[in-house]
């Protein structure tokens, strides 16, 4: 129990890796794929949250323990159990779906913030950039412990989609019965919005993501220790704290998805307006229907998820390459100390404002790259169960019986819903 006189930093202080995973999975372009379930299928797609919420909670808490039980992140454990050329591959598969999510998140940033200030006379493509370097600038410059401070702050942005609800009429008997009984078509359409649905939200992303955090919580702590190497007794708080924190951080995550769900299709698909390209789009659909208020602060909320989005895209891709090369990572670091994990950082940051200026359409790019991410995630999660259950890695803290069963079916869910996409597409 929290003392009653503890400030909400202090609070907030206690909370880490899985808090800021789990805010950083309601990034704009996961914004934009909620908004065009809840568009185009109403209370229909509700069902899709409480599938993800447990499959979500399983898998990164295997993340966030490999890495607090090895002191090495996801990609440097990977490397252990599989060839190297495969765990390349999927590091690269990474890369470009982290550079064509950035890409999508600043341009609806952009676009965000052009809707909030549109009487001044600033080009979209000047925020862009702006929020592009404001990024960069703030994962170079300020040491590890002020920059998760204000990652956690940032996490409260998703709280607006939260209070958008009040202010929008909505029929709660019928949201709870579409919400256990859905009704729709089992085609192309719904099956790859699902896949969609699971696969921004069980983004390969945030596996290594949390993992990377736990180990900079070790390096940042001279007495810290991986826990393999620690007593028993603070190794099972250790990972009590990783499972309550990954729990907060996954169901805060999954609360916000099935409130943009819920707040398009009481306002968007309940008018007609079935078909949304960005997150902006959701936004500026929302002002005729909603009002000011509702639509400022969904646009308000597109920006605050995606400062907090851009640094955990850009790093966890800096985290997978560093570790399959074996180069100096973390944020700890000084750019001078870990050059190659700050290059890469750079050129997923840098990258994705560069392509948001190119002519490639956006939204079709955004819905490749959540494809790459439910189909590289089976993978990622069938090869991360071989780690977690070897002694040689683990030590004594290897997952138990259950915990692995239903972390293998967290894994065939996904393997299912993807196999079901590529089949139904190429039919």
């Amino acid at each position: 129990m929290t003392d009653s006189k503890e400030t909400a930093g202090e609070v907030l202080k206690q909370l880490g890796p899985g808090l800021i995973t789990g805010a950083a999975d309601d990034d704009p372009s996961g914004i934009a794929t909620y908004s065009q379930a809840g568009a185009q299928f109403g209370f229909n797609m509700l069902w899709t949250v409480l599938l993800a919420l447990p499959l979500m909670i399983a898998i990164q808490s295997i993340a966030g323990r490999i890495g607090a039980v090895t002191g090495k992140g996801l990609a440097a454990n990977l490397k252990r159990v599989i060839p190297e050329w495969m765990l390349t591959l999927l590091v690269l598969l990474l890369l470009v779906a982290n550079i064509i999510n950035i890409a999508a998140d600043v341009s609806a940033m952009g676009a965000a913030a052009k809707l909030l200030a549109p009487h001044l006379p600033v080009d979209v493509h000047v925020y862009i950039v702006a929020f592009g370097i404001l990024s960069l600038v703030l994962q170079v410059v300020l040491s590890y412990e002020r920059y998760v401070f204000i990652l956690k702050w940032l996490t409260l942005a998703l709280l607006s989609y939260v209070a958008v609800l009040f202010v929008v009429h909505t029929p709660w008997s019928e949201v709870a019965m579409r919400t256990i009984l859905p009704r729709f078509t089992l085609d192309k359409t719904s099956i790859t919005l699902i896949v969609a649905v699971l696969g921004t939200t069980i983004s390969p992303y945030l596996f290594f993501w949390q993992s990377g955090q736990e180990v900079e919580e070790i390096d940042d702590h001279p007495a810290n220790h991986a826990l393999k190497d620690e007593r028993p007794a603070r190794a099972r708080k250790e990972i009590r704290r990783i499972g309550i924190d990954t729990i907060v951080g996954m169901v805060f995550s999954e609360a916000v998805a099935f409130a943009i769900i819920l707040t398009t299709a009481v306002t968007l698909n309940a008018h007609g307006q079935t078909n949304i390209n960005s997150a902006a789009d959701a936004a500026e659909a929302l002002r005729p229907i909603a009002g000011d208020f509702a639509a400022t602060i969904f646009a308000i909320g597109i920006i605050g998820t995606g400062l907090l989005a851009i640094p955990v895209l850009a790093g966890s891709a800096a985290y997978a390459v560093a570790e399959t090369g074996e180069w100096p990572h973390g944020l700890n670091k000084k750019v001078m100390q870990a050059k190659a994990f700050y290059f890469i950082i750079a050129v997923a940051v840098l990258g994705g404002v560069a392509l948001s200026f190119s002519p490639i359409d956006p939204i079709k790019a955004l819905v490749w790259a959540a494809v790459v991410n439910g189909v590289a995630a089976v993978p990622i999660m069938a090869v991360t169960m071989l780690v977690v259950v070897r002694k040689d890695i683990m030590g004594v803290l290897t997952a138990t019986r259950l915990q692995v069963i239903f972390r293998w079916l967290a894994t065939g869910v996904m393997g299912v819903a993807a196999v079901a996409m590529v089949a139904t597409n190429l039919m």
